[in-house]
């Protein structure tokens, strides 16, 4: 049977089935009994038998229609249990689709909120990893910075304690100079003074000229290194100079050294010296051999 067919439909058919059989037996049983009452004239003994073979053959006729009936019924049961078991296999069907279906949405679900958690995780992690880079870039300009600091702070102390080393080792190579300079000044004053005294003990009047000598070619030697300097009353009047000047035979200054007095106008009278170039100097050899490192005393005029 169509599977189409509901319950209600099936209980219907089966009913009018019943109706149907029922009024075929009722005119069955109308007809058989009226045959029975139904009195005959001028019948022999032959012929009353034949209505009891008549009935016989009604009541199997009835039996047959009866077991038609039951026949039928049997059907309909058995096409109502299969539509029944149609209808629940339909029904459980549709419960394991609907609940296929009900398993599919939640999965469906399921994956959408796992999609979400991960996206949102994802974007957590990115944000993380975003801030870890900017955080490992902050420190790494720091370190930079720091680095770059302490090294600018190591080249600062190295170059001043190179520029204090050239400092000390200037300080002490100018007081080295300024001693030697003192050391042969006074060397070079003691000669002059031991071969002042040798030769006035050896000849005092040869002394006394080779002294007037010396005394007049210094006074040339002032005079000249007046008229070229340049003086200043307010920082020279009152104070002088003294000079140790080495000359070569033809009067070219070889060295100007400052004995003593003040550095003014001992500055000035250097400049003085130098500005002239060549000296007057004695020709007579030993004149100028007492006077090749000549102390000649400045003392400004205004």
């Amino acid at each position: 049977m169509n599977q189409k067919y509901d319950r209600g439909t099936l209980i219907k058919a089966l009913w009018l089935s019943v109706i149907l059989h029922i009024g075929l037996i009722a005119v069955l049983f109308k007809g058989d009994f009226a045959n029975e009452t139904k009195p005959k004239k001028n019948t022999s003994v032959a012929q009353e038998v034949t209505p009891i073979k008549a009935t016989v053959v009604d009541a199997t006729k009835l039996q047959k229609a009866i077991n038609k009936i039951k026949k039928q019924k049997a059907d309909d049961k058995a096409a109502e249990k299969r539509a029944n078991d149609a209808k629940k296999r339909r029904t459980k069907e549709e419960a394991r689709i609907k609940k296929l279906e009900k398993q599919r949405k939640k999965k469906e679900q399921e994956k959408k909120r796992a999609d979400k958690a991960a996206k949102e995780s994802n974007a957590k992690a990115a944000k993380a990893e975003q801030i870890r880079k900017q955080k490992e870039q902050e420190k790494q300009k720091a370190e930079d910075a720091a680095a770059q600091a302490r090294s600018k702070r190591l080249k600062a102390e190295a170059a001043a304690k190179k520029a204090d080393e050239l400092r000390k080792k200037q300080i002490d190579e100018r007081k080295r100079k300024d001693k030697a300079a003192a050391d042969k000044a006074a060397r070079e004053k003691l000669l002059a003074e031991q071969m002042a005294v040798e030769m006035a003990t050896r000849n005092k009047a040869r002394q006394q000229q080779m002294m007037s000598e010396i005394q007049r070619y210094g006074a040339l030697i002032t005079n000249v290194i007046d008229q070229n300097m340049i003086n200043d009353r307010s920082t020279m009047e009152g104070k002088s100079c003294k000079l140790m000047i080495s000359l070569a035979p033809s009067g070219f200054v070889t060295q100007v050294r400052v004995v003593s007095g003040d550095a003014v106008v001992c500055e000035a009278a250097k400049r003085a010296v130098y500005k002239a170039g060549t000296l007057p100097v004695s020709k007579d050899p030993e004149v100028f051999k007492e006077m090749r490192n000549i102390d000649v005393i400045v003392v400004p005029e205004f």
